[in-house]
């Protein structure tokens, strides 16, 4: 399709984008957008220096390799580069989601749902509402100078709620939301969205401040994800160990990291929010064991980054957009599930914290979960809601305190916010795990 010259390494991405954004408050239309986009991202590699470029255009590729091959210089041994000889050379057609294709819904079939939705969602405790629908389609090709010819599709889309609530001087806010690959997955039902809201209400009206200290702990499948995502899969990204010694030696494959009870696992093959099938080099996605049974098993690859620790690809090469260079990013991270049921993961807990659900998390070394809505467990038991502010640790020592996995994974989507890393903001991804207990987490 496209001219490569030999002597260098040159790949071609293309991606052909398709959103749709409506946006609503206090049940007012306050944006609707539907967005096309074609976009092209060219790279040339003689060996010592990656050149590329990204264009609108993407009748003008050929002209934009062309001159990056003019700043470059040829190497006749560019196949036998150790970064070079591992990209993959794939052919594949994987289109999966063109016969339920959020394209061919109508604007006013996705204007009709958040909005109805929306109007479902009262309590005389909010005070303000958003509502907003999302989707995305993309159809992604890619072409290399080794020959990789791919072509494949992504889709996502989802609605999510904002509800503030207010009683006396206490606030809170709370998010519903639902991520899919098809539009007709998205419905919420009378019960759902009646539990939401009885929740809320009874979290601002009973919740009460937790005494600080340090406490057995259960997640919730969704902060079970966010814990792996933020404290454990960003230290799995290789390239933030690269001539750094302390965190290299900090992270050598087959030491013990966790309990024996903990696995993590990393993959694009899920259909969702982090489906990968190949990154934005062209390398196939993987199934990566970063955990297992409680050793360092793996982590997350580019090809530079794979060349330079000796290591195998592992599909985690990805950007933005087509506006970005690739970057070693996760796909789908979560943590695989165990033997215990919830009510045995509670039982032998005498007075612990429930952590239902989460407002943000960030964690390299250390780590913090600032909570949304939890729980009091006393004598083995849920009990009422309480106000916690953060949950914090360090890394290695947590992992290592995991006394109890549940039967019950999810892996979970979303459509709004992402993964942010760099100037790349924001990358859509999936977590998830099940229920897990910690024998000790501090609580504040």
């Amino acid at each position: 399709m496209y001219e490569f010259k030999k002597g260098f390494y040159s790949d071609v991405r293309i991606e052909d984008r398709f959103s749709t954004q409506i946006r609503l408050q206090n049940g007012q239309l306050h944006e609707a957008k539907v967005t096309t986009e074609k976009k092209a991202f060219v790279r040339v590699f003689d060996g010592k220096m990656w050149y590329y470029t990204s264009t609108d255009d993407v009748s003008s590729v050929q002209q934009a390799l062309n001159e990056l091959y003019a700043y470059a210089h040829s190497d006749k041994n560019i196949d036998r580069n150790p970064i070079v000889s591992r990209y993959q050379t794939n052919k594949d057609v994987k289109i999966v989601f063109a016969e339920h294709c959020v394209k061919d819904v109508p604007f006013e079939e996705k204007l009709k749902l958040v909005s109805e939705t929306d109007a479902k969602l009262t309590s005389s405790l909010c005070n303000y509402k958003s509502a907003q629908y999302l989707d995305r389609y993309s159809l992604y090709e890619f072409y290399s100078s080794k020959g990789a010819d791919i072509k494949y599709d992504f889709q996502t889309c989802g609605i999510a709620y904002g509800l503030a609530f207010a009683h006396g001087e206490d606030t809170m806010q709370e998010q519903l939301s639902k991520a899919r690959t098809e539009f007709s997955q998205l419905n919420y039902s009378d019960e759902e969205l009646h539990d939401f809201i009885s929740r809320c209400e009874d979290f601002i009206l009973n919740a009460k401040p937790v005494q600080a200290g340090s406490y057995p702990v259960v997640l919730a499948p969704i902060v079970t994800g966010v814990f792996a995502h933020e404290s454990f899969g960003h230290k799995s990204e290789s390239d933030f160990m690269l001539g750094d010694e302390a965190m290299a030696k900090e992270w050598t494959l087959g030491k013990k990291v966790g309990s024996d009870i903990l696995t993590i696992r990393e993959s694009g093959v899920f259909q969702g929010s982090g489906y990968v099938p190949y990154d934005d080099e062209g390398t196939a996605a993987t199934d990566t064991y970063l955990i297992k049974n409680g050793v360092l098993t793996g982590r997350l690859h580019s090809a530079a980054t794979a060349a330079a620790l000796n290591e195998q690809l592992t599909g985690n090469a990805r950007a933005i957009s087509c506006d970005y260079e690739p970057i070693v990013r996760m796909t789908t991270t979560f943590v695989e599930s165990g033997d215990s049921t919830f009510e045995q993961l509670i039982a032998p807990i005498k007075h612990g914290y429930y952590i239902y659900d989460f407002k943000h998390g960030s964690g390299m070394s250390t780590f913090t979960i600032a909570p949304n809505l939890a729980y009091e467990i006393v004598d083995g038991k849920v009990a009422g809601p309480v106000k916690i502010a953060v949950l914090t640790g360090n890394v290695f020592e947590t992992l290592g305190l995991i006394d109890g996995v549940g039967n019950d994974r999810q892996i979970l989507s979303f459509v709004t916010g992402g993964c942010g890393k760099m100037e790349q903001y924001p990358l859509n991804v999936g977590l998830g795990g099940p229920h897990i207990r910690v024998s000790k987490m501090n609580v504040q």
